[in-house]
């Protein structure tokens, strides 16, 4: 049974911008029929409401760059990806979070330019200060941006969870690889196991 003080546990959301998780967005067709198949809009949304009854913290992880790419360093195929196809530019809609995911007045939303959110962020700092010990990861995608930040959080020190049925990446395939390779790290979880524990 999964059990955490919800004061002291955040909600960590992973990329739920237009360009990654959207049919439309640039990178659309590499995440968008995963997050669809496996209904991860709702999930995330149930996941929200059950936080935020609860009182925990909820976060929103996203990434975004500076017209021009100032502030992009391209050295690897995913980054360079992003600037040839002009990807999560800030002030654009494919660089903003989603319309059935947005933020409530109040919640953090942390900006990224590297892999991660912790990487360069304000992250650490945030959940320090409110006190935080635990943090619950969903998002996109998870062998990437959702693992990445994940492990940083083993790291930092926070007891860090997963959840499975929440998050997704390209296919199904390399999504259960990412979770294989984070059960010495840290707990795999389900939406239902993180409801049911903010329910408590």
């Amino acid at each position: 049974m999964t059990e955490f003080d919800p004061a002291r546990t955040a909600l960590i959301n992973i990329h739920w911008q237009y360009d990654i998780v959207k049919p439309e967005g640039v990178f659309g067709p590499f995440f968008a029929e995963g997050v669809e198949r496996h209904g991860l809009i709702a999930k995330n949304a149930r996941l929200r409401k059950a936080a935020r009854a609860a009182g925990a913290a909820v976060i929103h992880v996203r990434t975004a760059f500076r017209p021009g790419y100032t502030d992009l360093i391209v050295n690897s195929p995913l980054l360079a990806l992003v600037e040839e196809r002009k990807a999560l530019v800030e002030g654009t809609r494919g660089a903003e979070l989603i319309e059935e995911l947005t933020p409530e007045i109040g919640e953090v939303v942390i900006t990224h330019t590297r892999l991660t959110g912790f990487h360069g962020t304000d992250l650490d700092g945030i959940l320090r200060g409110r006190g935080i010990d635990t943090v619950v990861f969903s998002g996109v995608a998870t062998d990437h941006a959702v693992q990445g930040t994940a492990r940083e959080a083993v790291n930092h020190g926070y007891r860090t969870l997963i959840v499975s049925d929440a998050c997704s990446t390209t296919n199904d395939e390399a999504h259960q690889a990412a979770l294989d390779t984070f059960t010495l790290l840290g707990e795999i979880v389900t939406t239902e196991d993180v409801v049911a524990a903010f329910s408590r």
